[in-house]
C-alpha cells in the first residue's frame, strides 16, 4: 500500500511501527492484506461521511433529519 517509515532511525526506542503495529498481518497472504487495506479505506470513507453529516447538521439545523433531535448545538464558525 505504499511506504510506511519505521522508527528504527530515531535515537530513542519506540515499541511499534506505523503500519501493523502489533504484527497481526505479519504472516498474512497478499490477498488478505489487500482485503484488509480495502476495508480500512472503506471505513475511513464512512467516517468522513459521518463527520460531514454532523458538520452539516451543526451548520444548518434540520439539514440531517436523523440528527435533528439529537441536540447538536449550532456551529457559528467556518467549516472549511
Amino acid at each position: 500500500p505504499g511506504y510506511f517509515p519505521t522508527f528504527s532511525e530515531l535515537p530513542h526506542p519506540v515499541p511499534f511501527n506505523l503500519f501493523d503495529p502489533f504484527g497481526f498481518s505479519k504472516n498474512a497472504s497478499p490477498e488478505k492484506k489487500a482485503k484488509g487495506l480495502l476495508a480500512e479505506v472503506n471505513n475511513g470513507r464512512l467516517a468522513m461521511i459521518g463527520l460531514m453529516g454532523f458538520l452539516s447538521e451543526a451548520k444548518v439545523p434540520g439539514s440531517v433529519p436523523a440528527l435533528a433531535n439529537v441536540g447538536i448545538r449550532p456551529y457559528a464558525g467556518e467549516v472549511m
